[in-house]
């Protein structure tokens, strides 16, 4: 069982990017994804989740309006596009696996962090 992010990089305050958590062993159908981060010297924050059918999203408060979650489930993978960037979404990126089909028990499976840096 593995989840892979990807589409990290150094942008510009303002740009945005648009991450891919890929998984294998299991399908997203069935289980919640969530995205979290974490800034250097800081504790790892919830980013956002998308259930197993898709229809509920939730967002941190710090990222609604500007990141938007969503998944091909024929592709087997969960995408996080990230609009407006700002220096303080700076961080690693993880994607996460929930327990079951809601949001509310994620970490059950980690992928391994992709890296975001928003600066000029």
């Amino acid at each position: 069982l593995q989840l892979v992010e990807s589409g990290g990089g150094l942008v510009q305050p303002g740009g945005s990017l648009s991450l891919s958590c890929a998984a294998s062993g299991f399908t997203v159908n069935y289980y919640a994804i969530g995205w979290f981060r974490q800034a250097p010297g800081k504790e790892r924050e919830g980013v956002s989740c998308i259930s197993s059918s898709g229809g509920s999203t939730n967002y941190a408060d710090s990222v609604k309006g500007r990141f938007t979650i969503s998944k091909d489930n024929a592709k087997n993978t969960v995408y996080l596009q990230m609009n407006s960037l700002k220096p303080e979404d700076t961080g690693v990126y993880y994607c996460a696996r929930g327990a079951g089909s809601s949001c509310g028990q994620l970490g059950d499976y980690w992928g391994q962090g992709t890296q975001v840096t928003v600066s000029s």
